[in-house]
């Protein structure tokens, strides 16, 4: 194989090149086979090509498992990638475990993510490493399966990119995986800067800065249509119409909307006596402000929703003991309809929250077989619930992956029908899922996991410090392949009046440089004072016109919890930024060196400098180019921001 854009070479030894794992059932562990390149014979090959796309496939059959397989290459002219993938068809019913899609043994293959906790009963260890790139380190290629819940690996110098299925094949019926990706980058330190390119050119949506206001911290459960609509007038009133902020992409009402005492056997997710039907008065008040309506869900009936879990269990509908199955068709289905429904009625946001579970605890599927989920009785799960602690253990891996990418699927399913009814429409998947960016190619931001949703602290600084530290957690040290940019983060918020503007403003650009696309603002509209919506329109604004580069932004230093040095970067061809937080209660000196490893595109020029914080330029040069170092000599608990511009402001 040659990287024609690092003019790397690598030759893979004898390799599978894919390989399927088959049984009579996953009950029967006995009847497993696997299969390989090596057991079919090539019955031919046919190539395509367009202006635009290349394609090649191979027509297999394996006579003795009255199995056949095509495999597909696809390339097209102006990426940085390749597709391949596999059509399966069987001539007799059989169980298709797992497919990898790509087994290649490639010498310099490495795995990034390495930390797996796929955990039901464990708070804040919720890491199941599902759907995770792998890389290689001379030749500067990316690997991966289309797939969020893939189980891709290296193992003893072997790559392997497939994904745990479990579901029957029926006799003549082709089963088309989903398709693995090779990528290539033009250096081996860079290969995670190309990979999410590739994402950002895949992804469902592009890359968008959501600026909203939710309901939560403002009323919690009690939220009405008129207190909604009071906030909503407000916050317009005094970002938009006073200081000039573009009007906000969505206004969200949070967990208090949904009728938890109704009978939802006809229609899920009805509404409460607080609001209109059919949300007709709330619409009309966020169209007044050119914005969209949101709302809070919960997929799995978590939260304000628990109540209605023991009521649809008793109707019928599939449930765990905890919540509702996120692969049970009956329920999906009302789901699906539900949400399809108020799609089309003008929702254009969703918060979902609670998908497999939330920080403490994860249900899993243990009896999937009474409606077609894999089983696997020989594991001993007589007694175990579907939030057992018992369930931790590694060794019921991969009946907990089964339920994983049979909930993934149907939420994928979802998500695609949503985009297709409206392709503006803007979802996040919150508490109970995990970071793989190839959901990206169906949502547009993911909650970062792990973490509470309002920030620990006594002082901004220390829930600065709990976040970051999460941030530093999640990148730095599990090495998660997750664009930060589409990251759910929880802030920023301001709930009380007092605090001084510079604490806030110094808290508040902090957050925001974190770089995340979406920005929901966790605010109490009525008590805030003017000089509080000062500082938070200077901080829309400066995100604003900051967006642009916030698709390669990266975090940089040491750790937060630690007292260390840390902050953000992000940077495109004429700009960037640098965020600096010294989080300890002693001066600190720390230096950053502006080169491509900090995140500077190739061939930057020269930057001029400024900051929307007083004193942030302090002790630095009033322009810098590609290769110069900074130094800053930081007070304690100081927090700068450096803006830098190609032109001078």
């Amino acid at each position: 194989m040659a990287n024609k854009l690092s003019g790397a070479t690598v030759a893979p030894a004898k390799s599978p090149e894919f390989r399927l794992r088959l049984s009579q059932g996953t009950e029967r562990p006995e009847t497993a086979v696997a299969l390989t390149s090596a057991d079919f014979r090539v019955l031919k090959f046919a190539p395509h090509e367009s202006q635009s796309r290349q394609e090649l496939t191979f027509a297999l059959t394996n006579e003795v498992h009255q199995l056949g397989v095509e495999v597909s290459y696809e390339l097209s002219g102006a990426d940085h990638f390749m597709r391949k993938w596999l059509e399966i068809i069987s001539g007799k019913a059989v169980t298709l475990e797992r497919i990898d899609v790509e087994v290649l043994n490639l010498p310099d293959a490495w795995q990034p993510f390495t930390n797996r906790e796929i955990t039901a009963n464990a708070p804040g260890r919720w890491n199941p490493g599902l759907g995770q790139p792998l890389y290689t380190s001379n030749s500067a290629t990316f690997w991966g399966v289309e797939f969020p819940a893939a189980d891709n690996y290296v193992r003893d110098g072997g790559l392997y990119t497939g994904y745990l299925w479990g579901r029957k094949l029926q006799p003549g019926q082709p089963y088309r995986t989903y398709a693995a990706v090779m990528g290539v980058a033009d250096d081996p330190a860079f290969v995670t800067d190309a990979f999410f390119d590739y994402i950002n050119r895949i992804r469902a949506r592009p890359l968008r800065l959501q600026v909203q206001y939710n309901s939560w911290f403002d009323f919690g459960s009690s939220v009405s249509q008129e207190k909604f609509a009071a906030s909503v007038l407000k916050v317009n009133q005094e970002l938009v119409t006073a200081r000039g902020n573009r009007s906000l992409n969505a206004y969200v009402i949070d967990d208090g909307w949904q009728d938890a005492k109704a009978d939802w056997s006809d229609k899920v997710w009805k509404v409460n006596e607080k609001f209109d039907p059919r949300f007709t008065s709330s619409l009309s008040t966020v169209k007044d402000v050119q914005s969209r309506l949101g709302l809070w869900m919960s997929p799995g009936c978590l939260f304000g929703a628990h109540a209605e879990v023991a009521a649809l269990r008793a109707q019928g509908f599939e449930a765990l003991d905890d919540w509702m199955s996120m692969a049970g068709p009956r329920y999906m289905q009302a789901l699906e309809d539900r949400l399809v429904e108020l799609t089309r009625q003008g929702i254009g946001f969703y918060k979902l929250d609670g998908l497999f579970g939330h920080l403490n605890l994860r249900n899993f599927e243990l009896h999937g077989e009474k409606y077609g989920l894999p089983a696997m009785p020989q594991l001993g799960l007589q007694g175990f619930t579907a939030g057992d602690a018992r369930l931790n253990d590694p060794r019921f891996d991969e009946l907990k992956i089964y339920y994983l990418t049979a909930g993934t699927e149907r939420l994928m399913q979802i998500f695609s029908k949503l985009g297709a009814v409206d392709p503006d429409i803007y979802i996040v998947i919150s508490n109970g899922a995990y970071l793989s960016p190839w959901w990206l190619m169906y949502v547009d931001a993911v909650w970062m996991i792990n973490a509470g949703d309002a920030a620990k602290g006594g002082s901004r600084s220390d829930e600065l410090v709990y976040r970051d530290g999460r941030y530093h957690d999640i990148w730095r040290t599990k090495h998660t392949q997750f664009p930060m940019s589409s990251v759910f983060n929880h802030e920023p918020k301001k709930t009380t009046t007092g605090e001084s503007p510079e604490i806030f403003q110094q808290y508040l650009f902090m957050s925001l440089s974190r770089g995340t696309g979406l920005i929901e603002l966790y605010l109490k509209p009525s008590i805030l004072r003017p000089a509080d919506w000062d500082v938070l329109s200077e901080g829309l604004h400066w995100a604003t016109e900051r967006f642009p580069t916030f698709a390669r932004v990266r975090m940089h230093g040491g750790r937060p919890e630690a007292g260390e040095v840390y902050g953000y970067t992000a940077w495109d061809q004429t700009r960037g930024y640098i965020s600096v937080h010294n989080p300890s209660d002693k001066p600190q000196s720390y230096t950053v060196k502006l080169d491509r490893a900090f995140g500077l595109p190739p061939r930057s020029g020269t930057f001029h400098l400024s900051s929307p914080l007083a004193g942030s330029t302090r002790g630095l040069p009033e322009q810098c180019k590609s290769g110069d170092s900074l130094t800053f000599e930081l007070s304690p608990r100081e927090i700068r921001i450096l803006d830098f511009d190609s032109k001078k402001l």
